[in-house]
């Protein structure tokens, strides 16, 4: 005869690893109460059950409404490591959202983020810096990476992290120093970006080309591109293999070679030939900007005398399917056909 039994085992669609969740309007705060707990495994398993719960926007409002910020921050310094992981890890995914990066902003959780940039476990320094990256979009959000003096550690993290944090990193610093770069350049961020620009990896090559534009748009990051000789370098990125590559050191030279010590040394590097080569490709991403430079190096009287014997090449840009393009190549012209003014001219 059947008789019945009761099964050890957990019904399979309970995750034992999560808090399981009141109905309805309960379900947050029932969390955030958990998070206050004095035993470790509630609130494990509640900060598990959040960081599911906060990919919905909606919840991401209600949590932050709760207060469940001020309840994270305290985590954040927490002894356990899967408790740091996973309360990284939420605040990480709420920064996905506008409401979230905007909580963030006005929590002040940015400046508890950076005890974490040492953290002896990697995947806690890698949420930190995802979360650095996703408010620093926001011009708020880079203001206040700013004012928690994080951009001289960011520096020097790029020396030793992970490559994947590296990304993080440059990313980071290229929204920070479109508003300031006088603290990255007293922390060394042009020496560091130098040596990024010979990586490996081809991304790291990218963003830093790219950060180092940024810093050129400043007239201080001109002058210290200039000193660090890192002209030469990114002439030499004109040949990567990787177009976006060739398209953020061809913008970098770009804003570089502004000033006449720039322009000195780009000619010096011989620029000239692998930024033709770019306006000649009619494909190349990096068409634009190679146009921009040249129309730059046009103004001196060697670049000038060089350029004449290619002026067939940007004739050929008028016919580019990119009004910008068109635009760029009728300046470049423009400059190169210029005479100077002499004396006889006036008989």
């Amino acid at each position: 005869m059947a008789q019945p039994r009761i099964s050890a085992y957990l019904p399979p669609d309970i995750d034992p690893t999560k808090a399981p969740l009141a109905f309805g309007r309960r379900a947050l705060p029932k969390l955030n109460e958990e998070l206050q707990s004095p035993e470790l495994l509630t609130q494990q398993r509640a900060l598990v059950a959040l960081c599911d719960l906060v990919h919905d926007p909606e919840n991401v409002y209600q949590a932050i409404a709760l207060g469940f910020l001020d309840n994270l921050q305290t985590l954040l310094a927490h002894d356990d490591q899967t408790v740091r992981q996973k309360t990284t890890e939420a605040l990480s995914v709420m920064a996905l959202h506008s409401v979230g990066r905007q909580g963030l902003i006005r929590s002040g959780i940015i400046s508890a983020l950076n005890g974490l940039l040492d953290d002896p476990v990697d995947i806690c320094r890698k949420n930190t810096h995802q979360i650095f990256h996703m408010v620093a979009k926001l011009p708020e959000g880079a203001g206040g990476v700013l004012e928690a003096g994080l951009i001289p550690p960011l520096v020097l993290k790029l020396k030793t992290e992970l490559d994947e944090i590296q990304e993080l990193i440059l990313d980071t610093l290229s929204n920070c120093l479109r508003v300031e770069v006088s603290e990255a350049l007293a922390a060394g961020a042009v020496a560091v970006l130098k040596e990024k620009l010979s990586h490996e990896s081809t991304a790291i090559r990218s963003k830093a080309a790219w950060v180092l534009l940024e810093i050129s748009s400043h007239a201080e990051g001109k002058i210290a591109v200039c000193d660090e000789e890192v002209i030469p370098v990114l002439v030499s990125l004109l040949e990567d293999t990787h177009p976006e590559v060739q398209v953020n050191a061809a913008g970098a030279l770009m804003f570089a070679i502004v000033t006449p010590q720039g322009r000195s040394s780009a000619m010096g590097a011989e620029a000239i030939p692998p930024l033709l080569k770019l306006v000649a490709e009619e494909t190349s991403k990096a068409r634009l900007n190679a146009i921009k430079t040249l129309t730059l190096l046009a103004e001196l009287p060697e670049g000038r005398e060089t350029l004449l014997e290619h002026r067939d090449t940007f004739v050929e840009c008028l016919n580019d399917h990119r009004e910008a393009v068109q635009r760029a190549a009728q300046i470049a012209i423009t400059v190169i056909d210029w005479k100077p003014f002499s004396s006889r001219d006036l008989f």
